[in-house]
């Protein structure tokens, strides 16, 4: 088949609007990253709306790609980075603020309580009881009654207690620059790929 007579299927895009769509998806990603990692910020405290909306975002880009694509891997490979995208953007605002203002203090546990994968721990500090637990949510917290640690407080209580030794901001920006560098990886792999798809008439869809 005559390169020619390849551009005539239906849906072929020309190389000129093939990048111009791959550069719209790599900035959204751009965008999807900052966007919750405001998100973050604005409601530092209060998890659950950038969770909620971070999911969305990663969920819309995974989608770009598809469409960009023409094809279901590429866009299910992508929800690897977005799960650094997630975690970098939820979870940088209230590390980065305990890191700020935090109150570190060394405290003692003196008691343990579990509620499905939620495990809730009494603290004891050098001036007496705290009124805040530590609280972890998983299967193996790696705390026990009796372990001795430094934790970090938040002084205007929007911020949970946290383990000091897990509040890392630097890891959060990490997690946060892996994401976007394997989302325009994928971007790119999806634009090169989808524009092939479309010139040899490969799963025809609507343009987008």
């Amino acid at each position: 088949m005559s390169t020619t007579a390849a551009t005539e299927f239906a849906g072929a895009w020309t190389a000129g609007r093939s990048v111009r769509r791959t550069m719209l998806l790599m900035i959204f990603g751009l965008l999807a990253v900052a966007l919750n990692t405001g998100i973050g910020y604005a409601t530092a405290g209060t998890r659950a709306i950038p969770i909620v909306t971070g999911v969305l975002l990663c969920l819309a880009f995974a989608t770009g790609v598809h469409l960009l694509h023409r094809a279901t891997w590429l866009a299910l490979l992508s929800l690897l980075p977005a799960l650094f995208v997630l975690v970098g953007s939820v979870q940088l605002a209230p590390d980065l603020a305990l890191e700020q203002r935090g109150l570190r203090q060394q405290v003692t546990i003196v008691d343990a309580e579990a509620n499905g994968k939620r495990h809730t721990f009494t603290l004891h500090g050098t001036t007496g009881p705290l009124d805040e637990p530590l609280v972890y949510q998983g299967s193996s917290p790696g705390y026990r009654v009796g372990d001795t640690l430094t934790v970090l407080t938040d002084p205007d209580g929007r911020i949970a207690l946290q383990d000091a030794d897990r509040v890392d901001s630097a890891g959060k920006v990490t997690s946060l620059a892996l994401g976007v560098v394997g989302w325009t990886v994928i971007a790119l792999l999806a634009g090169w790929r989808g524009h092939v798809r479309r010139r040899t008439g490969r799963y025809a869809v609507a343009a987008f």
